[in-house]
């Protein structure tokens, strides 16, 4: 068939492109370029993602510059791309697929949309139909993947590491952190208070984690399991370790003081950083993976946590972090740690 560019492109090309924001400049370049009176462009995308509702991606055509807006759940309806494109020009909006409400693609005119220009805009609306739906699968898997794997492991899970036994080496700080009498309270707690202690707990810690670059690889319980790879100096991954904790522990304490108000309980807890090489990648049975770290400072920092109890600390921290950071610390002497060959050095925070 002899159809105009962008049709031919949407057809052959579009399909291979590496996600919406290059997919919605590439179309908008073209649309122009083929004579429509386009200012700017807009594609919202619904997602299944426990906190981002939907994506909207922002194209001006003037300097062809993709931004992105995010809608979140629980909050206001998303129109970021109507009323973006409504403060540029005209708007002309197609519900595009099966689902209405998933995927919508607008246009911003710089001057009112003829008859004609509308029903061009309507056919690539229409020929867009089968690369959108190709891009919206690969954007809800990405959103699947990084909401129950993390940011690192999807992107390794995305890239093709799905063989039992594909594994990596890497260096990182180890956190390892864990409620205290998280047993005997939920024995006298109602189930769904008890759940929301759990959730207010782990907003606070990997929110901490997550702000200094760190990934939560694992909930284990009432406790869990991150990573800081080392991608410079070992010391910047754990003073990245470190503020994660006083950023945590910060967080706890006025979460304990809220707790304290509704005449509940505070939520004490222990925290290890340990300094080492994982395995890192897919370990299970054949058909059923976890994508997880594994290895001697896995079992360190652990271990090392359990000392927090008998100890009286909350923070404990291996010799291997203690030598690369100036900050004051208090050495707590070594210490053997069941099922580790050599004992430990252990240090803590001076108000732990």
């Amino acid at each position: 068939m002899d159809l105009p560019a962008p049709l031919a492109w949407l057809l052959d090309e579009a399909g291979a492109s590496p996600g919406p924001d290059r997919f919605l400049a590439g179309l908008g370049g073209r649309l122009a370029a083929d004579g429509l009176p386009l200012a700017g462009g807009a594609l919202t995308l619904a997602v299944p993602h426990p906190i981002i509702a939907r994506r909207t991606w922002l194209w001006r055509a003037e300097t062809g510059a993709v931004i992105e807006a995010l809608g979140f759940a629980g909050g206001p309806v998303n129109r970021a791309g109507r009323d973006w494109l409504a403060e540029l020009g005209p708007v002309r909006e197609d519900r595009v697929g099966p689902e209405p409400e998933r995927l919508v693609l607008g246009w911003a005119g710089t001057r009112p949309f003829g008859a004609g220009e509308m029903e061009r805009l309507g056919e690539a609306a229409r020929f867009a139909a089968g690369p959108l739906a190709a891009l919206a699968e690969r954007a809800t898997l990405s959103a699947l993947l990084e909401a129950y794997l993390g940011r690192r492991s999807a992107t390794r899970v995305r890239a093709g590491a799905l063989g039992r036994g594909t594994v990596e080496t890497i260096r990182a700080a180890l956190l390892y952190a864990d409620l205290r009498n998280f047993t005997g309270l939920s024995e006298v707690t109602e189930p769904a208070v008890m759940i929301a202690a759990l959730d207010a707990w782990f907003d606070r810690v990997a929110g901490a984690i997550h702000a200094f670059g760190g990934e939560v690889l694992k909930f284990i319980g009432d406790g869990l399991l991150a990573i800081f790879p080392v991608t410079g100096a070992p010391a910047e991954a754990c003073e990245a370790a470190l503020n994660a904790v006083v950023a945590a522990r910060a967080g706890m304490a006025h979460l304990d003081a809220v707790r304290e108000a509704e005449g509940l309980p505070p939520l004490p807890f222990g925290t290890a950083l340990h300094l080492g090489d994982i395995l890192w990648g897919n370990i299970g049975a054949v058909d059923r993976l976890d994508f997880t770290a594994i290895g001697p400072a896995v079992n360190l920092v652990s271990r090392l946590e359990g000392l927090c109890r008998p100890l009286s600390r909350s923070v404990l921290i291996s010799g291997a972090v203690a030598a690369e950071t100036r900050r004051p610390l208090v050495p707590l002497g070594r210490h053997e740690l069941r099922g580790i060959a050599a004992p430990c050095a252990v240090f803590t925070m001076p108000d732990a």
